[in-house]
C-alpha cells in the first residue's frame, strides 16, 4: 500500500540534541531549524518544554520558541509532557502543535515523566483537549511500542489499546515509537497495520532509531502500511536520556535518499540535507551517523 508522498517531520532540534552532553546555543538551534526550514521541512519539533533539570539541553526551550523564524507555511512542535509544560508552550505564542508522548510500560514511563502507562495516556488526552481549546492541534507518541529498555517485550494489544485511549480525544495523529531501536520490519507492518485498523481515519506516524541498523529497513514497513509521517533527525543524531542504549534516530537524508530513489516523494531537497549535515557536524565536532552525507553523490549530476 505505498503512497506517492511521505510527510518528513524533523526532529533534530529536539530529540536530535536532547541527550548532547555539549550544550548547544541558542542561536545554533535556530540555525539547525532554518537549515530544515531551507531543505523543505514543513513540520519540525523544535523543543521540548520539560524540567531544564532533567533535560537540561532543553532549558532554552522558550528563547528557542521566542527566536523561531516566521513562517506561515511551517508547524513548530513543542513536546510536552504534562499540562504545565502544555501551557508554557501555548504561552510563547509560536508553538503551533503540541506533542504529548504516553509510554507503553510503567517502568519507563516511570523513568520518564513520573506516572504510570495509563497515567501518561490520561496525560497526554488532556493536552490534546488544551491545544484544541487554545486553538492548536496536539498529537501523541507511544513511545516504547515496539520495546522497552527495563520491561523488554511489549505486547501489541497494550499498544494498540493505548492508540485506541488516545484516539477518543482526537488527535491529529497518532505516533509508533521505537524508542531504543529494537524493532523489526515484520514487527513494524503488523503493528502499523492494527494502529491503523484500530484508529480509522487519524494518521499513524512513526519514529525510529537505527540503535541497531534496522532503522530504514523499518520505515519502508511502516510506509508500506499506510503511515503517513515519519520522523527523523538530521545527521541521524538522538536518544532518550532515560531509556539506557538508546541511540540516534535514522538520519533524514537517508530517509529521503531511500524514499525519493523508490518514487515516493517527500517535498525535501537532499543536497539542501547534506549540507544541514556537514553544517551540524562541525557545530557537534564529529562526523555525524548518516551514512548518504559520508558517501560519493548518486546519480552525479553532469
Amino acid at each position: 500500500m505505498y503512497t506517492n508522498a511521505i510527510e518528513l517531520l524533523e526532529v533534530s532540534p529536539r530529540d536530535g540534541l536532547q541527550n548532547e552532553k555539549q550544550a548547544i546555543s541558542t542561536a545554533d538551534k535556530i540555525a539547525l531549524i532554518e537549515h530544515a526550514i531551507a531543505a523543505g521541512a514543513r513540520r519540525i519539533e523544535v523543543t521540548s518544554f520539560v524540567n531544564p533539570r532533567a533535560v537540561p539541553q532543553m532549558a532554552d526551550a522558550d528563547a528557542v520558541a521566542a527566536a523561531l523564524p516566521d513562517r506561515d507555511d511551517v508547524t513548530y512542535i513543542g513536546l510536552v509532557m504534562n499540562r504545565r509544560g502544555a501551557e508554557r508552550a501555548l504561552a510563547t505564542g509560536r508553538i503551533d502543535q503540541l506533542g504529548a508522548v504516553s509510554v507503553a510500560t510503567d517502568t519507563f514511563a516511570i523513568a520518564n515523566q513520573n506516572q504510570t502507562s495509563d497515567a501518561s495516556v490520561a496525560a497526554a488526552c488532556e493536552i490534546i483537549t488544551l491545544a484544541r481549546e487554545a486553538g492548536r492541534t496536539g498529537q501523541a507518541t507511544i513511545a516504547a511500542a515496539f520495546g522497552c529498555p527495563f520491561e523488554g517485550e511489549v505486547a501489541e494489544d497494550r499498544v494498540v489499546a493505548m492508540a485506541e485511549a488516545l484516539a477518543r480525544s482526537d488527535p491529529f495523529e497518532i505516533g509508533l515509537a521505537d524508542t531504543i531501536g529494537v524493532a523489526n520490519p515484520a514487527h513494524v507492518a503488523r503493528l502499523v497495520a492494527r494502529v491503523r485498523a484500530a484508529i480509522g481515519p487519524i494518521p499513524v506516524r512513526v519514529h525510529f532509531h537505527n540503535t541497531r541498523g534496522t532503522g530504514l529497513a523499518n520505515v519502508w514497513a511502516a510506509v508500506a502500511e499506510g503511515a503517513r509521517t515519519v520522523d527523523a533527525a538530521i545527521g541521524g543524531l538522538g536518544g532518550c536520556p532515560f531509556a539506557p542504549g538508546a541511540s540516534g534516530n535514522v538520519a533524514s537524508e537517508d530517509v529521503v535518499y531511500m524514499l525519493e530513489r523508490a518514487g515516493i516523494g517527500t517535498g525535501i531537497d537532499l543536497a539542501a540535507l547534506v549540507t544541514a549535515n556537514r553544517w551540524l557536524g562541525t557545530v557537534m565536532d564529529r562526523t555525524l551517523p548518516g551514512m548518504v552525507a559520508r558517501a560519493p553523490v548518486f546519480p552525479k549530476i553532469a
